[in-house]
């Protein structure tokens, strides 16, 4: 005989959760009315059963991995036997219930599901553009978004006057039945009734404005709260929010994604905020102090006298929070050197001045191994 861990397919060490898995796709896989006519698979499937029979079971598992199927003998010498079909199906039912898992309606063990009211609607996508500020400290926004919504007319049910019918094709069972018959016995498939839509019920008397949908295309103006700290990408799921169901079923959801609004200050690198901060050529030189924008306004920067283009001066805590609340990025300060793009012949004079005084005869020779100005900016972002 197989050793039953290599029929499921599983460890001997795997826990009860893991063998129940591997026993339903193996056994939905080879059920017999999947399989018509294949004598292999209705074998296998047999033998699946039997297999997990045991090492669903605390004491015959603890039996089987001590003595191997030895153990399972019984008094007279017997050894384990294969399940047959009625204690297939009981085992499937008590293994994943009234609902079966999908399991029920293979096996012709259902439990009646009953009428449903109504079916449910779609799911909406919208685009939510926000600002760096909104993102910054979180915002409250307003939307008007194009639905169907719940018809006022018949409230929603679909029927003028809210008077039903039970369907004649389901007799309200809100489903049909169809029955066919293998060399395993009587199998039964249940479908939702298409006459009906599975409600079991149908309108006396659709109502007018809604043709019996129980909904009509509108408009609603839906409230958005959104978390400081969203990227672009991230999604907000609003439940319920989206499509109104056919005669009072469940509506779908809203999704929002966020979009990020272009800044005229600041481009994002992550959580970091980068500002280009343009200083003429004497500022760069003699240094100066500016105010630069921030989220919340402006604050004042010190430009150190001889900062090169290409400096970049952090600013701590300045930048955009972490969505999960794990601190907040920075505000990183991006110096360039403005050149005029044309001087009058005093500016001229002044700068051929300059050229011939000894701090501007010769460049610094940069220090072996020493980065490119390029290379800076990308540490200053890194650190």
């Amino acid at each position: 005989m197989r050793d039953y861990y290599e029929i499921l397919e599983v460890e001997r060490m795997a826990p009860v959760e893991v063998i129940k898995k591997a026993y339903r796709q193996k056994a939905m896989r080879d059920h017999p009315d999947r399989n018509p006519g294949d004598d292999e698979a209705v074998a296998r499937f047999k033998e699946c059963a039997e297999a997990y029979g045991v090492l669903s079971d605390a004491d015959k598992r603890a039996r089987y991995d001590r003595f191997g199927h030895d153990g399972l003998r019984g008094a007279g010498g017997a050894g384990p036997q294969q399940p047959d079909l009625s204690s297939i199906f009981d085992q499937m039912r008590d293994l994943f219930g009234g609902g079966g898992g999908g399991f029920d309606d293979v096996f012709g063990q259902r439990r009646p599901r009953g009428p449903r009211r109504g079916r449910p609607g779609s799911d909406l996508r919208i685009k939510l553009p926000l600002s760096y500020e909104d993102v910054a400290s979180g915002s409250e926004k307003s939307v008007r978004v194009k639905k169907l919504v719940g018809c006022e007319t018949c409230d929603g049910s679909g029927a003028e006057n809210g008077a039903f019918a039970t369907c004649e094709a389901c007799k309200g069972a809100g489903e049909v039945q169809q029955v066919t018959r293998s060399i395993l016995g009587q199998f039964v498939s249940v479908q939702p009734c298409s006459a009906c839509g599975g409600e079991g019920r149908r309108p006396k008397t659709p109502c007018p404005t809604c043709a019996g949908e129980g909904r009509v295309r509108g408009e609603e103006e839906i409230p958005i709260s959104v978390p400081a700290g969203v990227l672009e990408g991230h999604y907000l799921t609003l439940r319920a929010a989206g499509n109104a169901g056919v005669r009072g079923g469940e509506p779908g959801d809203l999704r929002v994604e966020i979009e990020e609004k272009p800044h005229p200050a600041f481009s994002r690198d992550g959580l970091d905020l980068v500002h280009d901060l343009h200083v003429s050529v004497p500022d760069a030189l003699l240094g100066t102090d500016v105010e630069v924008p921030t989220l919340t306004g402006t604050a004042p920067l010190s430009i150190e006298p001889g900062t090169p283009g290409g400096t970049v001066v952090r600013m701590r805590g300045r930048g955009l929070p972490d969505l999960g609340g794990r601190g907040r990025g920075d505000q990183l300060v991006r110096v360039n050197v403005w050149m005029p793009p044309k001087m009058t012949p005093e500016e001229q004079a002044a700068v051929e001045r300059l050229r011939t005084m000894p701090s501007f005869q010769k460049r610094p020779e940069p220090p072996t191994g020493g980065r490119s100005i390029f290379e800076r900016f990308k540490g200053a972002f890194a650190s």
